[in-house]
């Protein structure tokens, strides 16, 4: 097989244009079999535009104006905003908007995913500081106060590389009394003992941790004090919410999110479930599903179910749908 790749830039007084050609040409049983693809770029010119000018564009492609634009346009970004009046395009290439679509309904997607995120970060936050409780409690019993420190324990040599250097940095970087008091008495070993150094552990090194760990058994005796029967469930949705988490930490847009990890969906589990299965892996609902089964290990009288229900109560616009949420959902036990 033989590829000739070729390139052409041509260049005027405002742009330049780049054409990459790609020819792919096989023999295959006597038969030649060609395909080009053809690539272009040219230079970004567009300029700022004034809010006043943002909001003529929104007019002029059929946009109802029924909300102060220009107060809004002045503290959230006309392309942050862009987001969230996707769904309400009719054509995606010129970006026209669907007949009856509103302004007020992109600040009620605006609101929504800003209280989602809310209501889901104080979840995962309840749910990590439970999971460092467990790995500190139920990992010294099966290996001692420095078990993250013991590479013997490790499934791989460069994870445990580098979740060590990540909770050096933590170390070096903290102010707290109890890291400092801690280095001015000691020096062996080089580290706190578990329950000071995870600590300054992210969600995400809690979840390397725990997936580098290569004792199943105390694996699995963490999952299941959370009601979770296999560690590898847990693995799963650890990785899985420290997304969601860093989704709503940096405030980027959460209810419509493609989400490219996915969690481990069991048929059955000890607590409250979901029967329906059959759902976009890549979208918010199964990704709740896991933060509302966790915590019902953790707070039984939680009221995540209640406010994610009043929540789409508040923002009648917003449909479920959109977020991977099957008909019907509420009817789950779990949302009960």
């Amino acid at each position: 097989m033989s590829i000739l790749n070729k390139c052409y830039t041509f260049a005027n007084d405002r742009t330049r244009h780049r054409f990459s050609s790609f020819w792919n040409v096989a023999y295959q049983g006597g038969t030649f079999f060609s395909t080009c693809l053809l690539h272009y770029t040219m230079e970004y010119t567009k300029q700022l535009l004034s809010i006043q000018q943002q909001i003529d564009i929104l007019k002029q492609r059929g946009l109802c104006i029924d909300y102060d634009a220009e107060a809004t346009l002045n503290i959230i970004s006309y392309f942050r905003l862009a987001g969230y009046w996707r769904l309400l395009e009719t054509d995606k290439r010129q970006h026209t908007f669907k007949s009856g679509a509103k302004f007020s309904h992109i600040i009620s997607f605006y609101h929504f995913d800003e209280e989602l995120r809310k209501l889901v970060f104080s979840a995962i936050q309840r749910i990590e500081i439970a999971v460092r409780s467990r790995l500190i409690r139920i990992f010294s019993e099966y290996h001692g106060i420095f078990w993250f420190m013991d590479s013997s324990l490790a499934e791989c040599d460069t994870m445990f590389q580098r979740n060590l250097n990540n909770l050096q940095e933590g170390l070096d970087r903290s102010t707290d009394e109890y890291i400092l008091e801690h280095f001015r008495k000691y020096d062996t070993p080089s580290m706190p003992p578990v329950w000071k150094t995870l600590e300054v552990a992210s969600l995400g090194t809690l979840s390397k941790l725990y997936s580098n760990m290569n004792d199943s058994a105390a694996k699995k005796s963490v999952s299941r004090s959370f009601c979770i029967p296999k560690f590898e469930y847990m693995r799963s949705w650890l990785r899985c919410i420290t997304v969601v988490r860093n989704i709503c930490a940096h405030h980027a847009r959460l209810w419509n999110a493609t989400i490219v990890v996915t969690p481990s969906l069991p048929q059955r589990m000890p607590l409250s479930w979901i029967s329906n299965r059959t759902i976009s892996p890549h979208k918010l609902y199964p990704h709740l599903c896991c933060i509302a089964y966790w915590l019902q290990s953790i707070t039984p009288t939680n009221t995540f179910s209640f406010d994610l229900k009043s929540l789409f109560t508040k923002y009648p616009v917003v449909d479920p749908i959109i977020m991977g949420f099957p008909r019907n959902w509420q009817n789950e036990s779990l949302w009960q």
